[in-house]
């Protein structure tokens, strides 16, 4: 079960976060499930913002990216009820708040990656894009949205 290999990892899903504009956190059609963009959102306050690298660091980008998919799962759970249903990982859409010179998107958005990896397993590989961007909603370090297939 998803839930124990959480626990077993010391993660704790959140109360989902709410949108920050006129969309809903998650959308069902057919066998699949889209999460939108979540920021690294705890306690309702950006816990991590700025650009990477200027005024914040990859290794703390990367730990935003943990927060991001860890919002993302709190989504699923809350629309499907329990993280089990979920059959694979289909796509995760990264996005880096980072200065025109910054070149490393990947390896922040690998810390994402390698976490559903860790969750899931198998069944957490999944296409992906990692890109740079000038800016994101509450000046974010981080922004990920997920495609999951359930059964």
């Amino acid at each position: 079960m998803i839930e124990e290999k959480l626990a077993a990892l010391n993660i704790t899903l959140p109360i989902p976060p709410k949108p920050a504009g006129s969309y809903i956190p998650v959308v069902k059609t057919g066998n699949l499930v889209f999460v939108s963009g979540q920021i690294p959102m705890r306690d309702e306050q950006v816990q991590f913002k700025g650009q990477v690298p200027t005024s914040i660091s990859i290794e703390d980008a990367q730990k935003a990216a943990k927060i991001c998919i860890i919002n993302v799962l709190a989504q699923l759970k809350s629309e499907l009820g329990t993280l089990d249903k979920i059959s694979r990982i289909v796509r995760v859409s990264g996005f880096v708040n980072s200065s025109q010179e910054f070149y490393e998107h990947p390896k922040i958005i690998n810390a994402a990656s390698d976490l559903l990896f860790e969750i899931f397993g198998e069944k957490g590989k999944h296409t992906r894009i990692a890109v740079g961007v000038a800016s994101l909603p509450l000046n974010s370090a981080v922004e990920i949205d997920l495609i999951a297939e359930i059964i």
